[in-house]
């Protein structure tokens, strides 16, 4: 196994290798936690120079970057190699502006990796979807998150 593949195959090591990414190093983006099982995430946004708008709040480019990939690690790290997960379509609720640090957190159930298990059984696609919100440190809503994943079990597995 290539040493990259190695290093994110846990939740510590791709925890890690986010923290120096560049898109989510420039960014000010932070994976503050994985759960050891692949269940959570939770991740931190700081305003700054490199991710203010105009206007002073956060660029919505940078809101919907720290959402973005964080459903798919998630599921194909719960379901396992007998599964193809993809982004299918994602979308973005602008509520209030973001001003400070902002969280998002994503919460995979077993209940919801069982239901998935279930919709592809047969070699069926399942076409979930998932949200998330965007919220400033007093609770105040920034921004709804919703993805759709693109769930295959793959074949003769």
């Amino acid at each position: 196994m290539p040493k990259l593949a190695k290093l994110i195959s846990t939740p510590r090591g791709l925890r890690r290798a986010l923290a120096w990414w560049p898109p989510y190093r420039c960014a000010g983006i932070k994976v503050v936690h994985i759960a050891d099982d692949w269940s959570s995430a939770r991740i931190r946004l700081r305003l700054g120079t490199l991710n203010r708008n105009y206007f002073g709040t956060h660029f919505g480019g940078s809101l919907y970057s720290m959402s973005d990939p964080f459903w798919v690690l998630l599921a194909v790290n719960r379901l396992g190699r007998d599964y193809v997960v993809w982004d299918k379509t994602g979308e973005i609720e602008f509520v209030s502006p973001g001003r400070g640090t902002v969280y998002s957190e994503f919460r995979l159930s077993e209940a919801r990796v069982a239901e998935i298990r279930q919709a592809t059984a047969d070699g069926s696609k399942a076409l979930p979807w998932f949200e998330s919100t965007v919220t400033a440190a007093d609770g105040t809503v920034v921004a709804r998150v919703r993805k759709q994943l693109y769930v295959r079990r793959k074949p003769g597995r």
